[in-house]
């Protein structure tokens, strides 16, 4: 059985004033929509994570511990073992890219997602490296190859590494990314 839709898109190209009885508040206390330019440095500039990668840092959410990023990985590589403490969906955008625990390997359209208490070993074999756009909630723990506990990664370092790096650069702050 299809379903078909009961209130289909409009085919008028103009804004329709939409009730809502909380509107005053909205304009008051949110941030409102943004657009963050991924393509180009004009919104977030790379900012180098480690010697064979980079990250472009999108959003950070300091209320709910969520950050938003495109982690590049320019030729092949690895991004140690890590723990996540939270849900972590990503996009697989050019490249390819694998977990050593699993036996599946991504590529460009491909959704990985995460869930809280797992760890592994992220690793690209492609001599392009990997592109992944990613949605993180929650820290992220590193451990070395003995698996001791290295550094928590969380939402306030990656906005800490996006604003020192700026700083470094002289280049201005975004206030776009923060939500």
């Amino acid at each position: 059985m299809t379903t078909t839709m009961k209130a289909p898109p409009s085919t008028k190209r103009e804004i329709v004033d939409v009730p809502f009885a909380h509107r005053a508040l909205v304009e008051r206390l949110s941030p409102g929509g943004r657009y963050i330019d991924a393509e180009s440095d004009v919104d977030s500039p790379w900012v180098p994570f480690g010697d064979n990668a980079a990250i472009k840092h999108l959003a950070f959410d300091v209320r709910q511990g969520i950050f938003s990023n495109i982690l590049w990985i320019k030729g092949p590589g690895v991004v140690g073992t890590h723990l996540h403490r939270g849900t972590i969906m990503m996009v697989c955008l050019e490249g390819s890219v694998r977990y050593l625990e699993y036996d599946w390997v991504a590529s460009p359209g491909g959704l990985i997602l995460e869930v809280p208490g797992e760890s592994h070993t992220l690793v690209t074999d492609n001599p392009d490296g990997v592109k992944l756009f990613g949605w993180m909630q929650g820290p992220i723990e590193f451990y070395d190859e003995n698996a001791n506990f290295v550094q928590t990664s969380d939402v306030w370092w990656f906005i800490e590494h996006y604003e020192n790096y700026c700083k470094e650069q002289g280049i201005p702050i975004n206030e776009k990314l923060y939500i």
